[in-house]
């Protein structure tokens, strides 16, 4: 399971640094070199070749003056993937990420989301900035390139503080409205959290609802910041937010409130009502996702998360080479 992350617990953090540098590019290494096309479909700006100019498609900006002589045609460039890109990152590192019941904490896997993210998007002249959601506030850090800056930034991921019980963090639609502010010219989001803060206490409305009352405080901010970027929303559960196992008499504490309940894990139907509750909620997440406009990539504490980065990584691959074929004569696909 990634190459032993989950077991180096005890080591310091620039060994374990290493340790998950390791697990990232042995398994990714298909993906990190040559002409990739990202983590999100989308325009770039590596050279690949001229076409024909398409009168209110194009921009004129884009001309390419050389084949327009040569041809007599008017023709634009085509782009792959970007080669200067800005990524930022908005890690969520609130107490409700201090949380695993498998091989990895929720705030591992986080860190671990992070380091993927920077090795798949690191290149020339590429930067990575963050913003830090934790139990100090926000703390920013702003976009540079390179390996030291991006392990510097996994370092602090590791190495934040986790808040006291009963602590309330800055909500994530704050951060997100921060970030926002922050990143004015276009380029890659990725935030990584469970989405947990801000939805509503009882999330029983049914599939496809669209009432403001029902929707989560983050999803309009979520919305504002995907007109301008790109945006990919990694979330991160635990099997045990999902389901409870029948293991008698517990005692439950919600790790943002502080407020604890003793549950019997033996009654059946408890059981039957908190995966059902769970269920409506991380369906409300990911409609909320998908009304927002950000692509989504569910991660598990139980889960090979590289995998599932890969299938995320190639599942995009797809759908951007479907959306570059010309379009056939009646109009569809070619």
């Amino acid at each position: 399971m990634n190459e032993g992350y989950a077991t180096v617990h005890h080591l310091a953090p620039h060994r374990r640094l290493r340790r998950l540098e390791l697990a990232v590019t042995r398994r990714l290494d298909g993906l990190l070199h040559g002409q990739h096309l990202g983590l999100l479909p989308g325009a770039g700006s590596e050279p690949g070749g001229s076409r024909e100019y398409r009168a209110g498609e194009d921009e004129v900006r884009r001309m390419d003056w050389a084949v327009t002589a040569r041809t007599g045609v008017p023709h634009v460039r085509e782009v792959d993937a970007d080669r200067e890109l800005t990524t930022w990152l908005l890690v969520d590192s609130t107490p409700s990420m201090d949380f695993g019941t498998a091989e990895l904490e929720k705030r591992e896997l986080a860190v671990a989301a992070s380091a993927a993210v920077g090795f798949l998007t690191a290149g020339l002249g590429n930067r990575l900035g963050a913003h830090l959601l934790g139990a100090d506030g926000i703390r920013r850090f702003p976009g540079r390139t390179g390996r030291e800056h991006l392990l510097g930034l996994l370092h602090t991921l590791l190495a934040a503080p986790r808040g006291p019980a009963g602590f309330r963090p800055p909500g994530l639609a704050q951060a997100l409205a921060g970030l926002r502010r922050a990143a004015p010219r276009r380029g890659l989001v990725v935030v990584v959290s469970d989405w947990l803060d801000g939805l509503p206490d009882h999330p029983d409305a049914p599939p496809g609802a669209t009432s403001a009352r029902e929707r989560p405080e983050w999803e309009a901010e979520l919305r504002r910041l995907a007109v301008r970027h790109q945006v990919l929303a990694v979330e991160v559960t635990d099997p045990r937010e999902l389901e409870l196992p029948d293991v008698g008499l517990i005692t439950l504490v919600d790790p943002e409130s502080g407020r604890r309940r003793e549950v019997a894990t033996g009654s059946r139907r408890l059981r039957e009502r908190y995966a059902s509750a769970a269920r409506e909620q991380r369906d409300l997440v990911r409609l909320a996702l998908r009304r927002a406009g950000a692509a989504h990539l569910a991660l598990r504490t139980d889960r090979d998360w590289v995998t599932d980065i890969v299938r995320h990584v190639y599942a995009q691959r797809r759908l951007a080479a479907a959306a570059a074929r010309p379009p056939g004569p009646s109009g569809g696909a070619a």
